[in-house]
């Protein structure tokens, strides 16, 4: 390693040849997000100058071995033409740069290092490590030990010495949250380094709201200049603002790269670089997704890779993928779990990029509003030999989507139609039966709980599916419209503040604390079903329209629970609003026979609907297609 070591020292870093910077949080973040940069001993506090700066203390020890620090070096070594990489350092102090490897299974491995005894000047240090084993998983990290003295830290950075060629990002946001979007906005024009790559940024700006009336904007005009172009359009989704942002990079820029942010997320902006040099690099053309960080709870890695299940035609986390880990109870070091590599089939849009090449062969997305077009994309990208690789140190924060409601509010109607144009498309599988005893059995857990604009909309989701693929286009416009008016008749769509706007609850609270024990069994699970679907049949207590029997945090809103009420107020996932749910029997009956008819009807005729979306493909995804939904703004 010394005499590699030796051929590779320089003094000034090509920023081409740039894998991943070294960083440090910025002075906007809060503190809990720096065990994802700087692995520290309790009584050691490393004092961060800046984004590329940091002391560490005399006496001390401080690992790099954190997210945004180490180097996922197996995920280089599968997917680019990387064959080594240099660590590259500007230090000065007295102490030793030590360089760290793990395998797949978490073990460590010391691989090289170096004294350092340059307490005044400026030393350069160039250290190389082969990603030659690294074909199942492992990092590269360095650690600092100190003397007597601090070592400081001006610049670091993973490169290569490979010639790379230079290309620039043209990025896509849509927003409805003008706020979030001007402070993503800013963020990309802070850092120079971003804007050297940058070639154009448009926002798709769909809400009442516009971006160029709020605070901010005009910082972040003077920060992008004429990269910024705001598009201001009818609410057309994410699927209609995203594929903007694709429309406008591929027909309006000869950007190399087009990558889709999310408006509501707080921007890492060294995410851009990492993709965009991941891109740069790759063996064949990618995708190169970011993984999500929690919004709420910034130390905490959200997701780092997703797939479809194609089978049941729901996605869910990558085989052998952590999700919700805190980095700031255990480290990248600590976590065995986090060293084998991931695949992912899909990378959702809160931030994702797409080389030119694979929009161009791939088509543009769906018109699907919201939900499952990221999903879909990749899995049609992936058809044409295009993966989707979950990059891990490229990320951003973004509010995790167990703390969302969207599932039984109107964002029901698009999962729910969505997926079945997803499983129409790509699943290999016979998934009829699938798709009726889970479709059944959701629409009675819903049902159960009283949530009656959620089965109504599902319904309606199906028997849209059914009418087939010319409408969609039109969907954009009027689907969100309808589904919100279809709900306004349903009490478990009103939503008022707090449980205090209602009449307090008259249950037992004893009695209510006994029945939050789930059924773990079949044979309990049917017991309490039956008993659940007899109660649901019989017509309620007249005075439980009035006043709810009980207060029901969302947590604990569960049917075997609710199945066995007459009525409740029942919390939003996000504590923001309560709901009075009422049991209405002949609704229930009404309901769960639509949902039959409609599963069954699914079911036989889902051979037919599946060559009927299939050669509706070419015309949903054409930039014909889209050009007119865009000409008729």
């Amino acid at each position: 390693m010394t005499e590699q070591a030796n051929a590779a020292s320089a003094t000034k870093i090509n920023p081409t040849q740039v894998l991943q910077r070294v960083i440090m949080p910025r002075d906007e973040d809060p503190l809990d997000v720096r065990p994802l940069y700087l692995d520290e001993p309790t009584n050691v506090h490393s004092h961060v100058s800046g984004r590329r700066a940091v002391t560490v203390p005399t006496s001390a020890k401080v690992s790099f071995a954190s997210y945004f620090n180490a180097f996922p070096a197996s995920y280089w070594k599968r997917w680019t033409v990387i064959e080594d990489v240099v660590l590259r350092m500007r230090v000065r102090g007295a102490g030793r740069i030590d360089v760290y490897r793990s395998k797949p299974n978490g073990d460590i491995i010391h691989l090289d290092g170096q004294v350092i005894r340059s307490a005044k000047a400026w030393h350069d240090v160039a250290l190389k490590v082969s990603l030659t084993p690294f074909e199942d998983g492992g990092w590269i990290w360095f650690d600092v030990f100190t003397d007597d003295t601090t070592m400081q830290i001006d610049e670091a950075a993973w490169t290569t010495e490979q010639e790379l060629p230079a290309q620039t990002v043209a990025i896509g946001m849509t927003t409805m949250r003008p706020v979030d979007a001007v402070i993503a906005l800013r963020a990309l024009g802070e850092d120079p380094a971003v804007l050297s790559v940058l070639k154009k940024v448009f926002v798709a700006d769909q809400g009442a709201v516009k971006v160029r009336n709020t605070p901010g904007y005009a910082e972040a005009v003077k920060a992008l200049g004429d990269k910024l172009e705001v598009i201001e359009q009818d609410n057309l989704g994410g699927s209609g603002g995203f594929t903007r942002g694709l429309y406008e990079a591929i027909e309006h820029t000869d950007a190399d790269q087009i990558m889709l942010m999310d408006d509501d997320i707080r921007l890492e902006p060294d995410a851009v670089l990492r993709s965009n040099a991941f891109a740069r690099a790759a063996a064949q053309p990618v995708i190169v997704g970011s993984h999500m960080l929690n919004l709420q709870a910034r130390s905490r890695l959200h997701s780092m890779g997703e797939v479809v299940d194609l089978g049941t035609c729901y996605w869910r986390a990558a085989p052998g993928a952590l999700t919700d880990h805190d980095f700031g109870t255990e480290s990248l070091r600590e976590t065995e779990e986090l060293h084998a590599r991931i695949d992912s089939t899909y990378n959702g849009w809160w931030m994702c990029l797409f080389p030119r090449e694979v929009v161009q062969r791939t088509g543009y997305p769906l018109p699907l509003f919201i939900k499952w077009d990221d999903a879909e994309y990749s899995l049609r990208a992936l058809e044409r030999g295009y993966p989707t690789v979950s990059l891990p140190g490229s990320a951003v924060w973004h509010m995790p989507w167990t703390d969302k409601n969207d599932a039984t509010d109107w964002q029901a109607y698009f999962h729910t139609r969505n997926r079945l144009v997803l499983a129409a498309l790509h699943s290999p599988y016979d998934v009829r039966s699938t798709l009726l005893k889970q479709g059944l059995k959701l629409s009675l857990r819903h049902l159960l709980s009283m949530e009656y604009s959620t089965v109504v909309v599902q319904q309606k989701a199906i028997e849209d599916f059914l009418a087939g693929p010319s409408k969609l286009f039109d969907s954009l416009r009027t689907a969100l419209p309808e589904i919100r008016e279809l709900r306004k008749k349903y009490a478990d769509a009103q939503v008022l503040p707090s449980a205090r706007e209602f009449p307090p609850p008259t249950f037992d609270m004893v009695r209510a604390e006994q029945m939050l024990t789930p059924p773990t069994n079949p044979v309990t699970i049917a017991s309490e079903a039956a008993k659940a679907l007899m109660h649901n049949l019989r017509e309620p207590q007249a005075a439980t329209a009035e006043r709810p029997q009980i207060n029901v945090p969302a947590t604990n809103a569960r049917w075997f629970l609710l199945g066995n009420l007459d009525s409740a107020t029942v919390s939003n996932a996000d504590g923001s609003g309560v709901a009075f749910r009422k049991r209405d029997p002949k609704e229930f009956r009404q309901l769960m026979k639509r949902a039959v008819r409609n599963y069954r009807r699914l079911s036989s005729e889902w051979p037919r609907m599946q060559k009927v979306y299939r050669d509706a493909l070419p015309e949903l995804t054409s930039v014909e297609s889209w050009r007119k939904v865009f000409e008729n703004n």
